[in-house]
């Protein structure tokens, strides 16, 4: 039996994330998948997520490919790995040359391996922050534009 292990924030899940964990899926028998906790994201990204990690775990856990879904309090932690018993780990191909101990561990072990999964063209969650934050400020500019209009224009003028 070929368990895979797969990780990641999860934040303002999109078809991206589900794409890894379905690619993820096909290589094994079980996908074990690590979701980061709020603090780990905010240590290596700098930022606290969206989503809860509540939340995400609970987004991740039911879909339907996934097996289980673990904490993730390191980035790909041997230990973890070992305590899975996995035989794959997948990433996104934009850690391909970074050092990650638990991804060196695994290359380094006979008949485990490391594959590595090109990204979902066109999205990702910084991406979708990125949209989210140009629409407010053009919903902002319109309803400044609209006051202003109202400003010059109003009807209560026209009857003095």
């Amino acid at each position: 039996m070929k368990r895979v292990f797969t990780s990641g924030s999860f934040d303002l899940f999109h078809i991206g994330h589900l794409n890894i964990l379905e690619k993820s899926a096909a290589l094994g028998d079980e996908l074990i998948v690590g979701v980061s906790t709020d603090e780990l994201i905010e240590e290596y990204k700098g930022m606290k997520p969206i989503i809860p990690f509540e939340q995400r775990a609970r987004i991740v856990a039911s879909i339907k490919c996934v097996t289980k879904v673990v904490k993730q309090t390191k980035l790909t932690e041997i230990a973890q790995l070992q305590r899975e018993n996995i035989d794959i780990v997948t990433i996104g191909d934009d850690w391909k040359g970074k050092y990650l101990e638990g991804l060196e561990w695994m290359k380094s072990q006979p008949g485990k391996e490391v594959v590595y999964f090109p990204y979902t063209p066109g999205v990702s969650t910084t991406q979708i922050k990125s949209k989210i934050i140009k629409s407010a400020n053009d919903i902002i500019a319109a309803a400044l534009s609209r006051e202003e209009y109202i400003d010059k224009n109003w009807k209560e003028d026209e009857r003095k």
